[in-house]
């Protein structure tokens, strides 16, 4: 099995309450029945759809990245996003994958397992008529493994927070980035440093990050529990 995405145009580079964690289960997947107060709709906060509302599932899984961490987010990348390739690794709600596309991003890859959320962001995309998002139903790591070829200029990564899929990721998508390429993470702990040393904090430790040595972050933040950072590689400073 092989996936293409690599329909481009280079331009210059100029998830709301308290967040509930996401369960993995033992294929890697988010998705229990068990309710944890999550709220029922999110808001777009820019673009072209900005104060549309996005209905959120009733799963313990979903924990949309908080409003003013996404302002803070899109503030980082710059307001527009026009002519960028982004891929929406955990789509979950699709608050990050349609934020982005409502800023202008040229394509928009949302990737998620669970068929019920599929369905609900599926609904949404047609409802925005949203050409520029190609939504896939597929196990993350499977689909990264299977990639045959493309370039992202940002990545978003907000892997359930109970899990290592971060780390299992991360290496499959470093080379699905532009050199001037840009991933965004979301994690329970801070990343500043952990692939510098020789442990890590929390769920990361012991775990060899050596991949990560051309990557540095470039901006970091924290709102309550959720660690949000942007990276880059070295050689684009």
């Amino acid at each position: 099995m092989s996936y293409i995405f690599n329909e481009r145009r280079r331009v210059p580079f100029a998830k709301s309450t308290i967040p509930n964690k996401r369960i993995a289960d033992s294929r890697g997947s988010r998705h229990i029945n068990v309710r944890r107060h999550a709220p029922q709709q999110v808001r777009l906060i820019g673009g072209i759809w900005k104060r549309t509302l996005l209905p959120v599932l009733d799963l313990v899984s979903l924990r949309p990245t908080l409003d003013i961490v996404r302002e803070t987010l899109f503030n980082w990348l710059g307001q527009k996003l026009d002519g960028l390739v982004c891929l929406d690794l955990f789509a979950g709600t699709g608050a990050l994958g349609f934020e982005a596309a409502s800023r202008g991003a040229q394509r928009v890859v949302m990737v998620e397992h669970d068929a019920r959320i599929i369905f609900q962001i599926s609904k949404i995309q047609k409802k925005l008529n949203a050409q520029s998002i190609k939504i896939v139903q597929a196990d993350a790591l499977q689909l990264l493994t299977n990639l045959a070829s493309a370039e992202f200029d940002i990545a978003f990564l907000d892997p359930p927070f109970d899990s290592d899929l971060l780390r299992r990721t991360l290496p499959f998508v470093l080379p699905l980035m532009v050199p001037s390429g840009t991933i965004y993470i979301e994690s329970n702990t801070s990343l500043a440093g952990i692939w510098n040393t020789q442990t890590s904090p929390g769920c990361y430790s012991a775990l060899d990050w050596s991949f990560m040595q051309e990557w540095y972050i470039v901006r970091y933040g924290r709102t309550g529990a959720v660690h949000y950072h942007l990276i880059r590689r070295k050689s684009s400073k």
